[in-house]
C-alpha cells in the first residue's frame, strides 16, 4: 500500500510520542516531506502558511526523531511515532505538545505547563 497523495497534495500527519503515547502535534506532509522524513529520520512537514518544507525543530532544536509510521485504511492520513530531541517540547508556545488547551464548558483552559520560554528560543 502507498500513501494516497493522488487524493490530496497534503496529507495530515498526527505525531505522538513513541514511548508515552501522548499526541504531540498535527502537521501536513506532501510527497517531498514524506520522502525527506524517511531519508533523514527526522520528521519533515510542509508549511501551508510559508509554502515550504520545514524540519520540525530546525529553529528551536526540538526535533522529532522518527521511530515508526502508520497510515489509516485509506492511506490518506499519517500517524508518526517519534521521540523528541532537545527540550522535550514541540509546541512553538513552549508546551510539550500543541494540544494543551482543554474545553471546560465555557471555553478552553490551559492544562499543561510551559517547558521553555518561546521568547528565549524564537526571539519574539
Amino acid at each position: 500500500m502507498e500513501l494516497a497523495f493522488e487524493k490530496s497534495e497534503l496529507l495530515p500527519a498526527i505525531v505522538r510520542h513513541a514511548r508515552q503515547g501522548d499526541v504531540l502535534m498535527l502537521g501536513y506532509m506532501n510527497r517531498e516531506a514524506w520522502r525527506r522524513t524517511l531519508e533523514t529520520g527526522f520528521v519533515t512537514f510542509y508549511s501551508r502558511s510559508r509554502q515550504k518544507l520545514w524540519v520540525k525543530g530546525e529553529t528551536s532544536g526540538n526535533r522529532l526523531r522518527l521511530i515508526r509510521v502508520f497510515t489509516d485504511c485509506d492511506g490518506d492520513a499519517i500517524l508518526v511515532e517519534a521521540e523528541i530531541e532537545g527540550r522535550q517540547a514541540v509546541c512553538h508556545e513552549g508546551f510539550r505538545g500543541c494540544f494543551f488547551r482543554e474545553w471546560r464548558g465555557e471555553g478552553f483552559e490551559v492544562q499543561g505547563r510551559r517547558v521553555f520560554d518561546p521568547a528565549e528560543v524564537y526571539g519574539r
